[in-house]
């Protein structure tokens, strides 16, 4: 059966918004048609009216699924250093399994719910993988691999690569946690075998100003984890430049590349970034940077050079909800100047050919199943502190 859904605004992020368009959805979801105002094949169609805006499904390029047990169990405002220590506690004393599937479950439905279609997921272990199977979301695994410690690095990749065939047929890929948990002999493993697969890749980057004293002068509360941790980091020679100049190199040259975060990147680190002719796309979780650290990236600084830019909602540990439009709307208080018309791009499309699933998301297109969602409570094409999302199909 075919639905006709009309909004105040239609916001096909590939073309300019008109007002009063239509959308033609046949019973699988799929676009059938997008029609402007008047157009006389409406007539005698029974369609159904919102005030708001009808904009595509959301792209969550970056959540932890297998944190959602910890919901409301880590304090607020820890510091980067400060949450990680609060997680490796409560997964020694974490829920029973079955609590954490219920978890995951409900995370999983709470993201459909909020108008999102695709999700890049981290994953350590093979928990989430029924849930990803059953899911009406689409998903791509980022197989987390970490271990500073470079005796360790080809145990830990081999593990990393038995649970990237575990989660086959899924899509997934194996990457770098983070270059402060990353040692340089792990990050040559999993390059090649990312080279080797063509797969996509991922890695947390700079959420923490501590990430980068470490990496310029061997100092900050990095140390003194591992101190705690009792390893020894004594092989680890400060870089004389920030995390992200240290990593890069030791990441293939042909494989797009995310990174997340990017709350204390600098200038000077897009500047070097742009000049390894690396694919970067840039992935921000702004809710969950203010949960953990209380403070934005410079997002205004990474619309100088017209880099990707994805959004996503990082995890239930470190986020009250996983909204998309949640992650906007944060956004557009911060930087009042930014416009919809152009973030919505961040929130579908950008995703949607990072994750390489631009051919069914991202935009309202014909043929395509993007989802529709309907942004309620807005002022002309502005978000407000009450807009929310619809799932219209």
């Amino acid at each position: 059966m075919v639905k006709y859904y009309s909004a105040d605004y239609i916001l096909p992020v590939t073309n300019e918004p008109f007002k009063n368009g239509t959308i033609a959805v046949d019973g699988n979801g799929a676009i059938l048609d997008v029609f402007r105002e008047g157009d006389p094949q409406l007539n005698g169609k029974e369609i159904q009216r919102f005030e708001g805006i009808i904009v595509p499904g959301f792209v969550n390029c970056h959540c932890h699924l297998e944190l959602a047990a910890l919901h409301g169990k880590i304090k607020k405002g820890t510091g980067l250093i400060g949450f990680i220590k609060e997680v490796i506690g409560a997964r020694r004393h974490g829920e029973k399994p079955e609590n954490d599937t219920e978890a995951m479950k409900r995370a999983d439905r709470q993201m459909y719910e909020n108008g999102i279609v695709a999700v890049g997921d981290i994953s350590n272990v093979i928990a989430s993988k029924s849930i990803k199977q059953e899911s009406s979301l689409y998903y791509h695994t980022f197989i987390e691999i970490l271990s500073f410690e470079p005796e360790k690095a080809k145990d830990v990749f081999r593990a990393g690569t038995e649970l990237f065939q575990a989660f086959q047929p899924l899509k997934a890929s194996v990457v770098p946690h983070a270059p402060y948990s990353v040692s340089r002999e792990l990050f040559r493993y999993m390059s090649k075998f990312c080279w080797e697969t063509g797969s996509i890749l991922s890695i947390h980057n700079q959420e923490s100003e501590e990430e980068n004293k470490l990496f310029r002068y061997k100092t900050g509360g990095f140390v003194d984890f591992y101190k705690d941790l009792h390893i020894n980091i004594d092989f680890f020679k400060a870089q004389a430049r920030n995390s992200v100049q240290s990593f890069i190199p030791l990441m293939p040259e042909r494989q797009k590349l995310l990174l997340v975060h990017n709350t204390y990147t600098s200038t000077k680190d897009l500047y070097f970034i742009k000049r390894s002719e690396r694919d970067a796309s840039f992935c921000f979780c702004p809710n969950a940077n203010l949960y953990i650290e209380n403070r934005l990236p410079k997002i205004d600084m990474f619309l100088l050079d017209d880099f990707n830019i994805t959004l996503g909602t990082d995890s239930l540990a470190s986020n009250d909800k996983l909204c998309i439009l949640s992650e906007l709307k944060a956004i557009h208080a911060a930087f009042p100047s930014l416009k919809l018309t152009d973030t919505i791009k961040w929130a579908t499309l950008n995703g949607a050919r990072f994750l390489e699933v631009a051919d069914r998301f991202g935009s309202l297109e014909k043929g395509k199943k993007a989802g529709i969602n309907l942004i309620s409570n807005t002022r002309g094409l502005e978000l407000t502190a009450s807009s929310s999302v619809k799932k219209l199909a």
